[in-house]
């Protein structure tokens, strides 16, 4: 969920005394919703929400010592201020590091002055090695930006590249949001003309699927364990968030269960090479349906870009099968996006860069200056929990 908070200019109506800023808890989870609802923002079912701390394997070895979130109280006991705190792991060099990411940073109308205090303690926990903030919206880059956060250095994560899979559900979805009236029936033309462009200008990926077998998984199994073992090992210069069979189970769950995660394998000579995950992620607002990688890994760099490709080639066709109207890759380092872009994808700029780091000490903060160490993707931060 992207980080919410209007941060602009806004008259104090209530004085900063009147408000308690203390730890989030579980039982605040109704006036969470009630906040993120005023402000129309989706909000997880109580079981999905609880879920991000009490199943998560990081939290669960932490426990008191790391914050779910916190909350500004106002002097009606209301909840007027939430901003969550999610803990996940990562490796680098051989070393465990602790990462924390923000989910959901809402303040009420009268109260947006002190947004900054809610972030301001987020970023002041001293066990935390990294924090990784990957949904930061146009309203909240120049907050982050005011706490050191920096841009992460690969990917392009202030656009997204895409292919149609629905042409007339997509045109509609789009006029809709346009505000056109009578999106529905002007939506075939508009489809009809788009079909055509694709149809000239377009080409679908180079079908190397005949040498490469992608099959579809139902969930994670054990061969997840032995490929994060080999994946550390080959990757063991890189900034890598854990993808044990665990934290993949725990990071999926509520997408498997609801048919809106699609798992992708293809073996190798002795169990997995490579696997991907898309996740749906429609915009319900403007009737747009959309399915999004959310993570690839392959343990061969040198057959990524081939293998991402048939990977992508059978999530395409899935898409119209279930007339899913759009696939949309965002932040692909720059050597797998020269490869897509042989597929002629649509483009479109998003508002602002939405991936924003911080490395809580100086070693590690030097380190991650350096291009080379990064593998990021939509599984970082809270991009696709």
């Amino acid at each position: 969920m992207s980080v919410q908070s209007s941060i602009q200019a806004a008259p104090a109506t209530t004085p900063a005394k009147a408000l308690k800023l203390r730890e989030a808890r579980f039982e605040d989870y109704s006036g969470v919703c009630a906040l993120e609802s005023k402000f129309h923002l989706v909000s997880k079912s109580n079981e999905d929400w609880t879920h991000l701390w009490v199943n998560n394997p990081v939290y669960r070895d932490l426990k008191d010592r790391f914050p779910i979130g916190w909350v500004l109280q106002n002097e009606a006991g209301a909840i007027a201020g939430y901003l969550g705190n999610i803990p996940l792991s990562y490796e680098f060099e051989g070393r465990k590091l602790l990462a924390a990411t923000t989910r959901s940073w809402v303040v009420d109308t009268a109260y947006r002055t002190h947004s900054l205090l809610l972030l301001a303690t987020y970023f002041k926990q001293p066990n935390v090695d990294l924090f990784m903030n990957t949904t930061v919206n146009a309203k909240a880059a120049q907050a982050y930006g005011t706490f050191q956060g920096v841009r992460v250095p690969v990917g392009a994560w202030d656009r997204s590249s895409f292919w149609i899979t629905d042409y007339r559900g997509f045109t509609e979805s789009f006029l809709r949001k346009s505000g056109t009236t009578m999106a529905a029936p002007l939506s075939y033309p508009l489809a009809a003309g788009l079909f055509l462009r694709d149809r000239v200008v377009g080409k679908r990926f180079a079908k190397k699927r005949n040498k490469t077998r992608v099959i579809s998984c139902a969930g994670f199994d054990d061969r997840f364990d032995a490929f994060w073992a080999e994946l550390k090992k080959w990757k063991f210069n890189r900034l890598l968030a854990v993808r044990t069979r665990e934290v993949l189970e725990w990071h999926f769950k509520f997408a498997l269960l609801e048919n809106a995660a699609w798992i992708y394998t293809v073996e190798g000579n002795s169990g997995l090479a490579a696997y991907a995950v898309f996740v749906r992620q429609d915009s319900p607002e403007a009737g747009l349906t959309r399915v999004r990688l959310a993570d690839f890994q392959c343990l061969d760099e040198g057959s990524a870009p081939e293998l991402l490709t048939a990977m992508l080639d059978a999530a395409i066709d899935r898409c119209r099968r279930e007339s899913v109207h759009m696939l949309e890759l965002i932040g692909l380092a720059s050597r797998l996006e020269r490869e897509v872009e042989g597929a002629r994808p649509h483009r479109r700029q998003l508002p602002n860069w939405t991936y924003f780091y911080k490395a809580n000490e100086p070693w590690l903060g030097e380190k991650l200056k350096n291009a080379e160490v990064w593998e990021p993707s939509f599984f970082d931060g809270d991009s696709s929990l």
